[in-house]
C-alpha cells in the first residue's frame, strides 16, 4: 500500500481510484463493509481509502479526552492487510476545513484525486460546517463525473458497529466484545520505551509503551498476544500486560507494561503490537512488594491458561 499525504504528490497511476471515505478509527467491521463496497463498485480500479489527519474531532473538540482507538501508523497497517492500494491521508488543515461541500467534491475528489467512485457510510457529512451529506455527494458526483455509494450500517447482535461501541467495551474491560465489533483484537502499537526498570527488579521485566493520544482501556491486568514487529526477536509471543498508572509506585501517567512469557532479550527501541485478549483484574495497590509479586505470578498463570489455545 502506498500512502499519499498531499494532493500535489498524486501520481498519474493513482487517478481513477474507487475510494472509501471516512476516519476509519479502529478499522472495525463497519469500516471494512465500506471498503468492500468501494472495491465492488469499480472492479479493477485502484482501491483507495481517503482519510484525514489529525482526526477532525481532535481539531474541533480539543478539550475531549483522548478517544482514538488507533494512531495513523496502526490504521495504515490494518488497511494494508485489507488489500488497500492507496491511502490518501490528507492534512485536515485550514484550507480543507474551509471548503464548501461543492468545493470539496470538486477540488479534492475530482480535480485533486480524480476519483472514479466514492463510497461512504450512510451518515457521512462533509464540507465546512458538515453541511454536505450523502445526497449532496451523489448530486456532485453526477455533475462532476464520479459514482457514489452509501454503504449500509453494519450491525452485530442488534448493536450498531461503531467506534463509540468499541470504546465503551474497552472502558468496561470487555476486550473480547470489542474484538467482535472490530473483527480483530484491539491492539496498542508503538515503540518500546525506557522506563524505571522496576519490573526487572521484581523478576518480571516489561516492555513499556506510551498510551498518549489513545483511548484508555479499563486500567488493570490483561492476558495479551504480542507481535514483536522489528529487531532480532521479531515474532509472536504470549504475555500479561498492566494498563494504568501504577498506584503501587505513586506514578500518575498511564502507560502499558507488557511481560512476555518465556522470553529473554532486549526489546528497547523495537516496535510492538499488543493485543488485549482478556481482562484479568483491576489495577490495585498492595500491602508490600511481596504481595504484589505473588499476585503477578497468579496473573501470569491465569493468562497462560487463557492464551494456550491462541498462540
Amino acid at each position: 500500500m502506498r500512502i499519499l499525504r498531499a494532493l500535489s504528490e498524486l501520481p498519474d497511476d493513482a487517478r481513477g481510484a474507487t475510494a472509501a471515505i471516512g476516519n476509519f478509527d479502529g478499522v472495525h467491521l463497519g469500516h471494512r463493509a465500506v471498503i468492500e463496497t468501494a472495491r465492488a463498485a469499480a472492479p479493477g480500479a485502484p482501491l483507495a481509502v481517503l482519510t484525514f489527519e489529525p482526526h477532525p474531532r481532535e481539531v474541533f473538540r480539543p478539550e475531549d479526552p483522548p478517544f482514538r482507538l488507533t494512531g495513523p501508523e496502526t490504521r495504515a497497517n490494518r488497511l494494508a492487510k485489507l488489500g488497500v492500494d492507496w491511502l490518501f491521508q490528507l492534512p485536515f488543515d485550514d484550507w480543507l476545513r474551509g471548503l464548501s461541500p461543492e468545493a470539496f467534491a470538486r477540488e479534492v475528489l475530482t480535480d485533486g484525486l480524480g476519483l472514479a467512485h466514492a463510497t461512504t457510510g450512510p451518515d457521512f457529512q462533509f464540507g465546512k460546517g458538515r453541511a454536505g451529506g450523502v445526497a449532496d455527494l451523489a448530486r456532485f458526483g453526477a455533475e462532476m463525473g464520479f459514482g457514489t455509494t452509501a454503504a449500509p450500517l453494519r450491525e452485530l447482535g442488534g448493536l450498531r458497529v461503531s467506534s463509540t461501541a468499541i470504546r465503551t467495551a474497552l472502558t468496561e474491560g470487555r476486550p473480547r466484545d470489542a474484538a467482535e465489533l472490530l473483527g480483530h483484537w484491539h491492539r496498542i502499537d508503538g515503540p518500546v520505551l525506557h522506563g524505571e526498570k522496576r519490573g526487572r527488579d521484581l523478576g518480571f521485566p516489561t516492555a513499556n509503551m506510551s498510551l498518549d493520544g489513545l483511548h484508555k482501556p479499563r486500567f488493570g491486568v490483561y492476558a495479551v498476544l504480542v507481535d514483536v514487529l522489528s529487531g532480532a526477536h521479531a515474532g509472536t509471543w504470549t504475555g500479561a500486560a498492566s494498563v494504568g498508572v501504577r498506584p503501587m509506585f505513586g506514578e500518575n501517567f498511564a502507560n502499558i507494561e507488557t511481560f512476555l512469557f518465556d522470553f529473554a532479550g532486549d526489546l528497547y527501541d523495537t516496535h510492538l503490537s499488543v493485543a488485549l485478549v482478556d481482562f484479568l483484574r483491576p489495577e490495585e495497590r498492595f500491602d508490600g512488594v511481596e504481595r504484589l509479586v505473588a499476585q503477578m505470578h497468579e496473573d501470569c498463570m491465569r493468562a497462560r491458561e487463557i492464551l494456550k489455545d491462541l498462540a
